[in-house]
């Protein structure tokens, strides 16, 4: 039986290599504030899709960073809703004075012309 030995080494160092390589460029799509998935890990490190989602270190910090992405996506949505939601009471709330304040403009313009005609007959 041959010595293998050797290759199991180079097999593992490898491996190591990879690993790293591939962590190193989370890091990096994060700093740059890209997304962190499968695919731009992959293209960006030259590691196969294969080796990113069969070594397990490595596939559960992608699908953290992944998670974490999705979450911040949905609670930049969640935000944008609450912001029309509260734009809208801001435009109703503006709609309400300015019919009030219409409604006040009419009663001082039939006052004016009233007290016109009071200076008028003097």
């Amino acid at each position: 039986m041959p010595n293998q030995s050797g290759l199991q080494r180079s097999n593992i160092d490898r491996t190591n290599k990879a690993r790293e390589k591939a962590l190193q460029t989370v890091n990096e799509l994060k700093a740059e504030g890209m997304k962190v998935n499968f695919s731009t890990v992959s293209q960006r490190s030259g590691i196969s899709r294969h080796f990113l989602y069969e070594d397990p270190e490595t596939r559960r910090i992608i699908e953290e960073h992944r998670r974490n992405d999705v979450n911040n996506e949905i609670n930049k949505r969640a935000k944008f809703d609450q912001t029309a939601k509260s734009k809208d009471v801001i435009i109703a709330a503006k709609d309400r004075r300015i019919a009030r304040l219409e409604e006040e403009k009419k009663k001082l313009q039939v006052e004016v012309i009233a007290l016109r005609g009071e200076i008028y007959n003097k």
